[in-house]
Parts: structure tokens; sequence; C-alpha cells
């Protein structure tokens, strides 16, 4: 097991998106030069802040936390919905590509919505529910300029729209688990229907009936086609695209760490009474992140990815949560997942120990439990068939429980345990150290804890 050393290759200009991009922008300076606010119909403007809303929404519920992050489950309706929503913000379908990282208009490449750190979480629906988690793909080694395209580190312009005018590379793309998109409706609903357009015409995607078509359709009901297009066609998209895009750039630039700093997310807008420390500036410069974004400013909180929030406080400006929850309270959502209280004191309390006194507070990890060999491995194993056992950093892992809960599919668990053929057989051993330490993942240190707690002995190789 080693890792890849193949050196990046250098990005290519991706054309059809650079001019995509550009033209919208001309085109929306053009129309609002010619159609000021004060000069349509007010009816136009709503509806350029619905369509803009509806999309943020469909981003932020539907492609970040419901397919990112599984953070809940929703019936296919809702599903469906939040698909057609997420693709009016041309940032392709969900299959094709995460917000903020994929092509506006891009049909070929098949990329999934993915997470950047790992943690436990629990149910509404069943509190007992927990687990450590990894999920695949380019978010999970955020701030890498190699595996992250869109990279904080890369600058500010770069990771807010410098990434568009270049084709991604993503090397490590056949690790992601994408079986609940291939078999979700509603993803593969909209996925299909951008396949049998390109079909005929190349390309020609929802988003453009969404987004260019629908507005002045509507116009026309008050009798302003042209102001509801430039308005809610091209004003709203410009909108759409760059406040996603500030989680990809202001989000990694300036404000809070109160949970970890092992990446460049932070937070904003953020209002829990524990957070309110002098080593954190309350007052930071994109405090209004929060407000453009459907409630993603408090970006630092994806150290615990599972959680469908996207805080802890109950008055931290998220409406996306709102919205779940009254799918909740309506039976169109099940299984919202939190993480677990203790994990978010912890963290906090860690990161003000850090900031008070400069260096991080010392981790325990000692063991006093059994030392365990391959003789005692395979027992614990066939004493339960279907058990996933792993070596990580010679500790023995019982993940069993949580196989259902892995972002990352059964399928990468699995390939890291230990098999009952073979197993006596040292060299069909698979340690997931490598992966687990950031062959696969960079898991957090939140992650890492969670991965001790699951400990069940330490492995003693026998002596020759």
């Amino acid at each position: 097991m080693g890792s890849d050393t193949k050196a990046p290759t250098a990005p290519k200009i991706w054309w059809s998106n650079a001019i995509f991009f550009v033209s919208i922008h001309i085109a929306a300076f053009i129309g609002v030069y010619y159609f000021p606010v004060y000069a349509v119909h007010r009816a136009s403007l709503f509806l350029a802040f619905l369509v803009w809303q509806l999309a943020d929404f469909g981003i932020t519920i539907g492609y970040h936390r419901l397919y990112s992050h599984r953070a809940f489950r929703a019936n296919t309706a809702v599903r469906i919905v939040l698909a057609a929503f997420g693709s009016a913000g041309f940032q392709g379908s969900i299959k094709v590509g995460r917000p903020s990282t994929s092509s506006i208009i891009c049909i070929d490449v098949h990329l999934v919505v993915v997470s950047p750190t790992s943690v436990t979480s629990r149910t509404l629906d069943n509190p007992s529910q927990s687990s450590f988690a990894h999920v695949e793909g380019p978010q999970r080694f955020t701030d890498d300029p190699r595996d992250d395209p869109y990279a904080a580190t890369r600058g500010l312009l770069y990771s807010h729209m410098g990434w568009i005018f270049f084709k991604p590379t993503y090397q490590k793309m056949e690790l992601i688990d994408r079986d609940d998109l291939d078999s979700d409706p509603g993803v593969e609903g909209i996925s299909s229907a951008y396949r049998r357009l390109t079909e005929y015409v190349n390309p020609v995607p929802i988003a453009l009936f969404l987004g260019f078509a629908f507005p002045p359709m509507m116009g026309n009901l008050w009798g302003d086609p042209k102001g509801a297009f430039i308005w809610a066609g091209l004003v709203s998209r410009l909108a759409i695209w760059h406040c996603t895009f500030l989680v990809n750039s202001l989000a990694h630039w300036d404000g809070l760490q109160p949970y970890s700093d092992e990446d460049t997310s932070r937070g904003n807008l953020v209002s829990h009474p524990s957070l309110r420390y002098s080593a954190f500036d309350m007052f930071n410069t994109n405090q209004l992140l929060a407000l453009l974004t459907g409630g993603e400013g408090n970006h630092n909180f994806h150290t615990f990815p599972h959680d469908f929030r996207s805080g802890p406080s109950w008055a931290d400006w998220d409406p996306s949560k709102w919205i779940i929850i009254g799918l909740h309270k309506l039976g169109f959502a099940t299984g919202l997942r939190r993480a677990r209280k203790d994990d978010m004191l912890e963290a906090v309390e860690y990161m003000q120990q850090k900031y008070a006194y400069g260096v991080p507070p010392a981790e325990d990890d000692h063991w006093d439990g059994p030392n365990w060999t391959i003789d005692d491995v395979q027992s614990y194993i066939q004493g339960t068939l279907g058990r996933c056992v792993l070596l990580i950093d010679d500790f023995v892992i019982d993940a069993t429980s949580y196989m259902g809960e892995h972002p990352g599919g059964v399928a990468i668990l699995r390939k890291y345990s230990f098999h009952q053929e073979g197993i006596s057989d040292s060299r069909k051993w698979k340690d997931a150290t490598w992966a687990f330490e950031g062959g696969l993942n960079k898991h957090s240190r939140a992650a890492r804890r969670l991965m001790l707690e699951s400990r069940i002995a330490r492995f003693s190789t026998p002596q020759t």
C-alpha cells in the first residue's frame, strides 16, 4: 500500500466554460443598463429574488446537506424538487458536480457532492445511531492545491471564480462511492434529462429552460418578459453563482475557527454563546455571508459534516436548517442528524486552549485494553458473521455498527477490513492506516478521536 506519487498535470483552459461564464456577466450588465431596477415591473424583481432563493436552497439543502453530507433523508417528491431547483443554479446536476465546484454547464464529467471532514452524528429519529466517518471526493482534500482544484490556498480570487476557467482533474474520483446517487430517482431523473437533451442538442441542459426560458414566460403574465428575462434570468444567475462561490472564497478567508483549524474553513455570523471569547473576532468582514448563502456562513461547523444544521445554536442564521426542520415536522424528511454535544464542546474547548496558550492540549490515546494476535481477530470475526474489523495504527477497530452510516459506502470499509478467507496469511492483511491517515482521506481530529473510541484491542504480530 503506498501513496500516489504521480505528478499533477497542468490544468487546461476550459474555453466553453469561460466563454459562457463571461458572456452571462456581460449580458447581465448590458441588460441592467437598459432595464434598470426602477424601469422593470416589481413582479419581475420579486421573481428574480424567488429564482435566486429557490436555486440557492436547491443547492444548500439538496446538493449539499442531503446528497453531499447525507445529513437527513427526504421522500422522493422532495428529492426531485431539490434536484430541479439545484439544477437551476447552472452548476451541473448532482451527479455532475458539487455546488461551486462543477462546471456551470458541464455535461460529460461525472462528479459527486462530497464533504471535507469526518465526525460522529446521531439522528433525531434514532438518537442511538452514531458513527465516525469519511467522505470520498475532492472536498475531502480541502486546501490541497493538487486534489482540491478550488483550494483557498491558491488565492482568494482563484478560489472564488478563477477555477472556473480551467478544467479540473480529479485523479482520485474512482474512490467515490455513488450508489445512493445512482439509485436516487430525483438525481437520476434530472441527470437522465441532461443526457436525453444532449443526445440531440449539445449542450442544452434543463438549466437553460429553468434559467432563461421560464422567467420571460412568467414575465408575460404581467407584461414584462424582457425585464423578467434580464433580472430573473441573467442577474439572478449571477447572484446564485457568486453567493455560492463565496463559500469557496470568503468562507475560507476571514471569520472564526471555533471548532477546528485543520483547514482554512471559517465561520461567520455565529451566535453561540460559548464561542464569544477574545481569541475570535466576532466583527469580521464577511458576517453577511450566511445571509447570502442560505445559512452556509458557519463553514467551520463542517468539522461535523453530517449535522443537518450549519451551526449548533437556534440563533445561527440558517434558513436551510429551518426548512429541513419544517419538512421533518410535515413528515417529508426523516433521519435528521446532529453532531454529539460532547464532541462540539470538546472541539471548542480544544480550540480555546490552543488559542489561549499557543499550543494544543495533549491528546490522550492511552490504551489499557487487551493485546490480540491474528488468531484472536479471527475468533472475534467468526463469533458474529458480517463483522467489519479494521487494522489502524496497530489497533483492531470494530466498525460494524458504523457501516450503514459510512458516507463513502460500505465497499471502502470492506475493502480494508479483515476477511475470513486468507486471514491466516499475513500477506493478505490490509492495514487501513495509510487510508485513514491521508491516503484516501484527510480525517479530522474529531474523526480520529472517534476511531480511538472504537478500538477493541491492540494488534500484536507474532514473533517469528
